[in-house]
Order: C-alpha cells, then sequence, then structure tokens
C-alpha cells in the first residue's frame, strides 16, 4: 500500500518511477545503473534492504539512498546512515516531505544547493513545475519538463535518447520511437533552437550560456 502509494506521488510530481517489492528485484534492477535515487524499504522479501544497500556501497554505486523505514530506534537510523544512505525517513511518514527529501538528494548529486536550476537565463523550478527564459514564464507538458529536467540536471554533458527516454517514462509505459525528438523539437520551439544541441549520433545536451 505504502509503495503504491510513493509512486503515485512521485509520478504526480514529474518523476520516472520504477517500483519493485523484493530485495532480489532491487538488486537486479540497480544493477542496470540507470537510475538517479533509489527509496529503499528495509523490511523487504528475498533480501534486507540493509543488505542490499551494504553491496550497492561495496560495489562502489554511490547512487542516493533513501531509506523509508518502520524502524525508529536511534541505533536503525544510525546503522541505515553508517551503513551508506544518504537520509533516513520514518513510516508513517508525510508523502511531500519524502519527496521534497528526493529532491534536495538530486540537487546534493547535482552540486547545486539552490532549489533552481539555472542555465544562462534559463531557469527550471523543480518543485513548482515552472521554467522561465529571460524572466518570462515558458509553458511545457509534463514530459517536456522532464526531459529539460534531466539536461539541466547534466550541463555540458550529452544524454542519449534512452537515458532521456528512462528520465521521462516509467516501466509499463509506451514510449513511441520518436517521443524524445518530438520533445526536444517542441522545446527547441517554445525556448529557442539554440538552447537545445543535438550531438549527432550520441544524444542531447544544453548549450552553453
Amino acid at each position: 500500500m505504502i509503495g503504491r502509494a510513493v509512486r503515485a506521488g512521485l509520478l504526480q510530481a514529474g518523476f520516472a518511477v520504477d517500483w519493485v517489492t523484493d530485495g532480489r528485484d532491487a538488486e537486479l534492477s540497480l544493477a542496470n545503473d540507470v537510475y538517479d535515487l533509489a527509496v529503499l524499504d528495509l523490511g523487504l522479501p528475498r533480501g534486507d534492504g540493509m543488505q542490499l544497500l551494504a553491496k550497492l556501497r561495496a560495489a562502489r554505486n554511490e547512487l542516493p539512498v533513501l531509506i523509508a523505514s518502520a524502524r525508529d530506534t536511534v541505533q536503525d537510523r544510525i546503522a541505515g546512515l553508517e551503513a551508506g544512505a544518504d537520509d533516513y525517513v520514518l513510516k508513517p511518514f508525510d508523502l511531500d516531505e519524502l519527496i521534497a527529501r528526493v529532491r534536495a538528494l538530486l540537487r546534493r548529486r547535482a552540486g547545486s544547493g539552490s532549489p533552481q536550476l539555472r542555465q544562462g537565463d534559463l531557469v527550471l523550478d523543480p518543485a513548482s513545475k515552472e521554467v522561465s527564459k529571460a524572466g518570462a514564464k515558458v509553458d511545457l507538458s509534463p514530459r517536456e519538463f522532464s526531459v529539460l529536467e534531466a539536461l539541466m540536471h547534466k550541463p555540458g554533458e550529452v544524454l542519449s535518447r534512452e537515458r532521456l527516454e528512462e528520465a521521462v517514462y516509467g516501466w509499463g509505459q509506451e514510449v513511441a520511437s520518436n517521443a524524445i525528438e518530438v520533445h526536444v523539437h517542441n522545446l527547441r520551439r517554445k525556448l529557442g533552437a539554440a538552447v537545445i544541441k543535438n550531438v549527432r549520433g550520441v544524444g542531447y545536451r544544453l548549450a552553453n550560456p
């Protein structure tokens, strides 16, 4: 029930979400190395969450991990953080707080303390889902916003079409073969053709401000 609610809340907040319900599936999924963050329960069937976290860190995987657990003693929280978790929230938790903590961890991973992402005169606010260019608000669809957010989280880095699809679509969502191209075309139309560069045969990146 909690997993279903968290998935729905994160989707509503604009994240692409994959949800697994046991430790073995979680380990297999994380081995793909395509995620920006994991929300991890500790009480998992087929593999304890703490053991999964230990394996992740032993493999030098620095993926941000937010533990969400009913294990509520101070010793439990210390053990989770010492094992390599980046944050720890107790069940029952407020979904808005969980989402705020997820955004804070993603900002930290991107090396930014600001809640807003900036590139030149382009400003994106992940919380309010607002984008402005040169001070003027720009209306984007949710998926256009997700593509732009993925690019702004990695300024200067070229993201492949597959990587952008992973940032926009979760498991089970149908993806048209040219979906990313369509979203990028619409972003260029709304923000200016020079904002997003196409690196032929590789992917897309933001232009230097």
